[in-house]
C-alpha cells in the first residue's frame, strides 16, 4: 500500500511540475508549434520551421526565435535584424514557409524560387490579426491578452447588438 502511495504521489509531482511547452507533439510525427510563431506570421500553419523572406533574403528559425542572414560570407543567427534591413515591414513583406532543417544552406534553391516574391507587398493574412482562436487561446503567446481582449469585446459587441432578436428574419 506504501508503494502505491509513494508512486501516486510520485506521478502527481512530476504532474504539477510539468512545465507546459508551446511546441506540442500529437500523434506520431504530427507537431504543433502555433504559440512559437511571431505575430508578423502568416497565418494558417500549425508548424513552422522557417521563414524565408525573399524581400530581404533572409531566414527566421521559428523555434529559436533567430533571424538567419548572410554576412561576411558566413550565415548569422541573430535575435534581430542588422541595421540594413531596419525599413522593412515584416508585417507586409511576403513570407514563405519552410519546414526543413536549415533551409539557408539551399539559399540558391529558395532564392530562385521565390525571387517573384522580392518586392511583393501584398499582404498576407498576418496572426497578430487574426480572429482564430488557436492563436488567442494560448496563453504563452504575447499577444494573447491582446487578442483575448479582443475577442471578448467582439462576442460583447455582438450580444448587445443582437437585442434578442433571434432567428434571422425580419420582425
Amino acid at each position: 500500500m506504501k508503494k502505491i502511495l509513494l508512486f501516486t504521489t510520485l506521478l502527481f509531482c512530476s504532474l504539477i511540475s510539468f512545465e507546459s511547452n508551446a511546441q506540442i507533439k500529437i500523434g506520431v510525427g504530427a507537431n504543433v508549434n502555433i504559440g512559437l510563431q511571431p505575430v508578423w506570421g502568416p497565418v494558417g500553419y500549425s508548424h513552422v520551421d522557417y521563414y524565408y523572406l525573399p524581400g530581404i533574403d533572409v531566414y527566421y528559425n521559428v523555434p529559436q526565435h533567430q533571424y538567419v542572414y548572410f554576412e561576411n560570407n558566413q550565415w548569422i543567427n541573430s535575435p534581430s535584424l542588422p541595421p540594413r534591413y531596419g525599413n522593412y515591414d515584416m508585417y507586409n513583406g511576403y513570407k514563405v514557409v519552410i519546414n526543413e532543417p536549415r533551409p539557408y544552406l539551399h539559399a540558391d534553391v529558395y532564392r530562385a524560387r521565390y525571387q517573384g516574391y522580392r518586392n511583393v507587398h501584398a499582404r498576407q493574412a498576418v496572426i497578430r490579426d487574426s480572429r482564430d482562436p488557436k492563436y488567442y487561446e494560448i496563453a504563452d503567446h504575447p499577444m494573447h491578452a491582446h487578442w483575448k481582449e479582443h475577442h471578448d469585446n467582439d462576442h460583447h459587441d455582438n450580444d448587445h447588438h443582437d437585442n434578442g432578436h433571434h432567428g434571422g428574419g425580419r420582425h
